[in-house]
């Protein structure tokens, strides 16, 4: 199949799946152009069935915002039409649905049918989709499209709940490449960041509100009350400077290191003892998945998709929402029992091959299928 991919190039959940989606597509002998406004961080390999398309976007003086959909959709029309695509991919609603929707229509004026499948990834949904400045577009252009998926099933009944949606929403869990994850920690990074063996904690994300990155900070003041660790920050967004400023004030900054966006995630993972993500909000927790394949342990908040993977008391711990007490506890009660710790960083690693990439791509391919042209689908 000759795939079109449309997403966010940034380091967002839903950049990263729609980028693993596509190299996994190409690995599988499909043609797959990725349409974006410049090259996914995640597209750092060479393959011939992968191309890329830059969306350019003229500025012109009469505009103050440049119309960046305007231009999505003419790029996705000469896509289609100069590689001969079977369908589009589009990952996250705002604006690839809607710029998508027009790209068809365009394209059938050329007596072409061009299907495309919106998948939903969160915030497009739990927080700017609701806006009442675009919902009314995103409403129509997911109803529009010929397939609608959801990264959970969290995910797939807060889009019913707030959007009238008169088709089914298909749920396909986030994945997970469980082979970017077997290789042997290096002792020697870990000695650095821990000469004397400290346990280490690690949290990464785009340090917005919902983040509540302040929280992983008092867990973790909590924590080398009582034993000794360190903390790893990874990521970068309007929330930092406070949290430097916070990790001061809590008299930690000496164990704590903020180490900004990082490509090579399995690397810092695989040195890691646990990892804190107490967000307010996950429509699933892409990044707990990906802990828990390094065999990292997983304290979360039960918010929104985190309980479709993080099983209490199993792969890790789970508290409401802002209880940075009980995150407290248990974090120094994982970290202080090595045989707990040990049980646990298995259970977590068993859990995310549930979720393997092996397992998850097979059924998006039968989804496209469904749409594809009858003498494509039979070289499928």
């Amino acid at each position: 199949m000759r795939i079109g991919i449309v997403c966010y190039p940034t380091f967002g959940g839903s950049g990263v799946l729609a980028t693993e989606l596509g190299k996994a597509l190409a690995d599988k002998g499909h043609s797959v152009h990725f349409i974006t406004y410049q090259q996914p961080v995640r597209l750092n390999v060479f393959n011939a069935n992968i191309y890329y398309h830059e969306v350019r976007v003229p500025t012109y003086p009469l505009f103050d915002y440049p119309p960046y959909e305007v231009a999505l959709a003419s790029t996705m029309v000469d896509v289609i039409n100069h590689h001969d695509l079977d369908l589009l991919h589009v990952h996250y609603a705002i604006p690839h649905a809607s710029a998508a929707y027009m790209a068809k229509q365009i394209v059938a004026k050329q007596g072409r049918n061009i299907p495309f499948i919106t998948t939903l990834h969160g915030t497009d949904i739990t927080l700017v989709g609701k806006d009442k400045t675009y919902e009314p577009v995103v409403t129509f252009s997911i109803n529009e499209s010929d397939a609608i998926t959801a990264v959970s099933n969290n995910l797939r009944d807060e889009t019913y709940k707030f959007f009238q949606i008169e088709k089914e929403i298909e749920v396909i869990h986030n994945f997970v490449d469980i082979k970017r994850y077997q290789k042997k920690p290096l002792d020697a990074f870990r000695k650095v960041i821990a000469p004397n063996g400290e346990k280490i904690l690690m949290h990464a994300s785009n340090f917005r509100k919902v983040k509540r990155v302040q929280d992983v900070l008092h867990t973790f003041a909590h924590v080398v009350e009582h034993l000794p660790a360190k903390l790893l920050m990874i990521g970068d967004g309007p929330e930092r400077n406070g949290m430097e400023m916070l990790a001061r004030e809590l008299h930690i900054e000496d164990h704590v290191r903020f180490v900004g966006k990082q490509e090579q995630m399995e690397d810092i993972l695989l040195i890691s003892d646990l990892f804190v993500l107490p967000s307010d909000y996950e429509s699933f927790g892409l990044a707990a998945l990906e802990a828990m394949a390094a065999r990292v342990p997983v304290l979360s908040t039960n918010a929104g998709g985190l309980p479709e993977i993080n099983i209490h008391r199993k792969t890790g711990f789970m508290a409401e929402v802002g209880d940075i007490t009980m995150m407290g506890r248990y974090a120094v009660e994982l970290l202080s029992n090595e045989t707990l710790l040990a049980t646990m960083k298995q259970e977590a690693y068993e859990q995310a091959c549930r979720f393997d990439i092996e397992q998850i791509v097979p059924r998006y391919e039968q989804l496209y299928s469904r749409f594809c042209r009858m003498d494509v689908c039979n070289n499928v």
